[in-house]
């Protein structure tokens, strides 16, 4: 059995007075963030939270949510992160499936659950008495499940990915070994914390002994101050977040040494303009399921390698499969991961868990190839993956090339019925201007073999994404357009 000490209190005691948080204009030091951590974990046991138990938190991003994810550990509670975008009946399903003993929340929620489960928000909490003896916990099991974060349930019900003290760990290892660690790093984080983009910064932070600048969401404006009035070198960010930011700033802060992009590969548009501009982007590849990032691109490879999310961490493995045959470069086949940063398993549901590895191997659903380097390039989501007369298209391939046309912002493609293909890909996009359809054909006439083209063009307003700005193909298809 594995043990560590408990990563706030140790952090603690060894750099007592480095920042540990910074939230709008307030700080707390490891020290500080220690005290407060141990009083709300005394009144969490005075709410009769018990070690072992299962506690649903869903909050916005604020400094108490940090705080109430490390006193739930040193009180021995796993926590289950709920997402603020669903709907009270999807978190209803999420809380009952992982047998949550109480929900931790604020006041704007509190009502949606009181039916449920006891429900606690920082006002409610009972007081801790006086009582300060209480002993936290002092050691982690590695092999304890700490968090469990749902997935998005695009492919059937949502399930709950049981994420161990030892994963998040070796998450942060591995990423501190691929991007380096300074004295003087401090990561901003305006993703959601119950995203794992978002939570493994809070990891990062105790391991490393590294600042976190929290904001509520991302606003590109506070988000530029931040990083000038903060000196943040690390932020991590999704697409739509680097578009708005490189094209807000004309170069890059000179204090910012990384900005990790999530969520898939970026336009070759907006990476020129980060490199012209000297932001360094690193691409990755990852999900809930492996703790954050798996495979990283370093910027030197960014245009180089357009497209791809780089070489697996230090400790990862990856290689693509097509049934039981190891795919030779540039031949399509499913990612599978491997790396002490892989899940547990999901919650309750041994079959899903036992379909989801193959000797130890994670096999992400996801299909991609590998080059002669060893790099990694996704294609796309075996879900989303369209089948016209027998060929295969990737939605993303297709989002990339309509992405580079200037006046296409975002980019969602799906499949449609078709009486003589069976499918064919459609197109839905956010412009800043009217496009004609003719110039988006010549677009994709150049770049993708004629099967590829979209039948369809929808202009809308926005594309429907998930709390962690991921685009939702399937939701497209819910719209009706098709019928």
């Amino acid at each position: 059995m594995m043990k560590q000490p408990n990563w706030l209190l140790h952090r603690a005691y060894l750099t007592p007075e480095r920042v540990a948080l910074i939230y709008k204009d307030k700080e707390w030091t490891f020290r500080d963030l220690a005290d407060d951590v141990n009083e709300l974990s005394n009144r969490l046991a005075h709410a009769s939270l018990k070690k072992g138990e299962t506690v649903g938190l869903l909050m916005n991003n604020q400094p108490q949510m940090v705080m109430l994810v490390h006193a739930c550990f040193s009180l021995g509670l796993k926590i289950v992160l709920l997402n603020n975008k669903l709907t009270k009946a999807e978190r209803r399903y999420q809380l009952e499936d992982a047998k949550a003993a109480a929900l931790l929340t604020e006041p704007v929620y509190a009502s949606d659950h009181k039916d449920d489960l006891p429900v606690y928000t920082m006002e409610t909490l009972p007081d801790a008495g006086g009582d300060h003896e209480r002993k936290m916990e002092s050691e982690f099991d590695l092999n304890e499940t700490a968090t469990i974060m749902y997935t998005s349930g695009t492919t059937g019900r949502p399930k709950g990915v049981e994420q161990t003290f030892g994963n998040h760990f070796h998450s942060a290892v591995s990423s501190a070994l691929n991007m380096g660690v300074k004295d003087a790093d401090r990561w901003l984080i305006a993703l959601p914390l119950f995203h794992i983009s978002g939570l493994s910064a809070l990891f990062k932070s105790v391991i490393y002994g590294m600042t976190v600048v929290l904001h509520q969401k991302f606003d590109v404006d506070e988000v530029k101050d931040s990083i000038e009035q903060h000196r943040v070198t690390m932020i991590s960010v999704v697409q739509t977040m680097l578009s708005r930011l490189v094209s807000r700033l004309q170069e890059c802060p000179s204090s910012l040494r990384c900005l990790l992009l999530g969520g898939g590969p970026a336009p070759f548009a907006m990476l020129q303009e980060s490199k012209e501009k000297g932001f360094p982007v690193f691409q990755s590849y990852g999900m809930t399921e492996t703790c954050s990032q798996i495979v990283t691109l370093a910027p030197e490879f960014s245009v180089e390698k357009l497209g791809s999310a780089g070489k697996p961490l230090f400790g990862c493995e990856l290689k693509i499969q097509d049934g039981t045959r190891i795919c030779r470069p540039f031949e399509h086949g499913e990612i599978m991961v491997k790396g002490a940063n892989v899940m547990k398993g999901y919650l309750n549901r041994e079959e899903a868990t036992a379909a989801a590895f193959n000797q130890g191997w994670l096999k992400t659903g996801d299909i991609g190839y590998v080059d002669e380097d060893g790099f990694l390039f996704v294609l796309d989501r075996r879900s989303d993956l369209i089948i016209s007369g027998g060929e295969n298209i990737y939605p993303a391939e297709i989002e990339a090339v309509l992405l580079a046309h200037p006046h296409v912002k975002e980019a969602g493609v799906t499949g449609m019925y078709d009486d003589k293909w069976g499918e064919v890909p459609a197109a839905f996009l956010v412009t800043d201007q009217k496009i004609p359809e003719n110039e988006l054909y010549a677009l994709c006439e150049s770049h993708l073999a004629k099967y590829k083209w979209p039948a369809a063009f929808h202009f809308v307003d926005e594309l429907p994404r998930n709390a962690s700005n991921k685009l939702q193909r399937h939701r497209l298809r819910i719209k009706g357009v098709f019928r």
